[in-house]
């Protein structure tokens, strides 16, 4: 393994059959988590990968996986917590496994178990797969993971939480202990981490920025309205922002709803969410990426599923119930070095909520008003208003105590301790000073 910086995958030990299908697809320089992981990878080691969404993870566990196959018997198997997010796995895979003439399968609720049954029986090599399809197929004896030697887990933190936890566990029984081990993610919580650990060896842990901060360049604002007030200011912002928009909602039929008044307002907007079906979700996300849909409303099924070029803005209606969910979300825009822009709509009553999600992105999300809508304060502190409509601050690189120009919350309190000497994680705010309206 080479510990010099490389600005090519040429430095990186990958195979001449994977390097030229690099250079195909017209990558020249590998991003940070691809650099640092990809030879650890080759080697055969165990990881566990922290870094920002839309950094190319599926690059960076995709190709060592492949050329670890290639030079060896065996399968690999990649669990994903969604279907979206399986799918579009599988299709970067794709555009690597014929170097090798390699064979995948995706295993994945809502879709045609006969035709899963059918790609079982053509021998892939590499498994894409929801935990709860994978059991189905394990149940029914259509396939045996006793010859997987390579296991990745993307959204490892997902993967390895309460709700998912008694699947990954049955699913790791079937596979043999002497495998190689890959974890990804942008957030891995300390007890994911101890868990994962039970299950690898010796684990490498590459962290390419403190885990839950940002992409450089994604801005992020938000804005304080009373509820009733939220449909009002979402229209005022999408006639702002022109360009692709993610809306979230927290609740299946909280996005139905958003969906039916985005419609009401002449827009073209469609939904994902649990309650919709496996071709309905795929007709909306192929619709969204076509253009065919400028508005995609999404719960956190999509959070960490969608892998779209050049969404403008992404708007959380609803602040999710998860903090750490704030960081797939927002990354959904600003993807591969690319702007990106983010805006929270948030009630009263939620200034914890929206601390918690400063604490996990290590940076204070500058708040603003709109001209045409009233905003109003977080319950229990007072918050002078300035006129910082429309500014922008770069969330990335808050945390390295940068200078956005406005009101400084170098000195602010901040639950009891300063926001400019707290360290977190070992990275401290630094006292940044950001644009908008101080909120204290």
């Amino acid at each position: 393994m080479t510990n010099k910086p490389v600005n090519n995958f040429y430095g990186l030990g990958i195979a001449p059959g994977l390097l030229a299908a690099i250079d195909k697809l017209g990558f020249t320089t590998p991003t940070p988590i691809q650099q640092k992981s990809i030879p650890i990878l080759i080697e055969g080691k165990d990881i566990i990968g922290i870094a920002q969404t839309g950094t190319g993870k599926t690059i960076a566990f995709g190709i060592p996986l492949i050329q670890r196959l290639a030079a060896k018997k065996g399968r690999g198997l990649v669990l994903a917590p969604t279907r979206e997010l399986a799918i579009q796995i599988n299709e970067t895979l794709l555009e690597f496994t014929p170097a090798y003439g390699m064979l995948t399968a995706v295993l994945i609720g809502g879709d045609s178990m006969m035709n899963q049954v059918l790609a079982l029986r053509k021998n892939p090599r590499i498994i894409v797969a929801t935990p709860g399809r994978l059991i189905d197929h394990i149940s029914q004896h259509r396939i045996h993971l006793d010859d997987v030697n390579v296991l990745v887990l993307d959204e490892a933190d997902r993967m390895l939480d309460m709700g998912f936890a008694p699947q990954i566990e049955r699913i790791l029984k079937q596979i043999p202990r002497d495998r190689q081990t890959m974890l990804f993610s942008a957030t891995m919580p300390a007890k994911i981490v101890a868990i994962a650990a039970e299950h690898m060896k010796l684990p490498i842990r590459t962290e390419i920025a403190p885990q839950g901060t940002m992409a450089e360049g994604i801005s992020q604002e938000i804005f304080v309205v009373n509820k009733d007030l939220k449909a009002k200011l979402l229209c005022k912002l999408l006639d702002q922002y022109r360009g692709p928009v993610l809306l979230f909602s927290r609740t299946k039929r909280g996005a139905t709803k958003v969906t039916r008044g985005i419609r009401a307002m002449g827009h073209n907007a469609a939904e994902i969410h649990a309650d919709r079906s496996l071709n309905q979700r795929k007709e909306a996300l192929e619709g969204f990426k076509s253009g065919k849909y400028r508005i995609l409303v999404a719960t956190d099924i999509a959070a960490r599923g969608i892998d779209v070029t050049g969404i403008e803005v992404v708007i959380n209606y609803d602040l999710p119930d998860d903090p750490e969910n704030y960081v797939h979300r927002i990354g959904r825009t600003g993807r591969a070095g690319k702007q990106g822009h983010a805006i929270s709509l948030a009630t009263p009553d939620q200034g914890d909520d929206v601390r918690n999600i400063e604490k996990i992105i290590r940076a204070t999300i500058p708040l603003k008003d709109h001209p045409d809508v009233p905003s109003e304060k977080f319950s229990g502190h007072s918050i002078p208003r300035t006129s910082g409509y429309g500014a922008r601050s770069h969330g990335g690189s808050s945390h390295r105590g940068s200078s956005r120009g406005g009101s400084s919350y170098g000195s602010s309190s901040y639950g009891g301790s300063s926001r400019g000497s707290t360290s977190r994680g070992g990275s401290g705010s630094s006292g940044s000073s950001r644009g908008g309206r101080s909120r204290y």
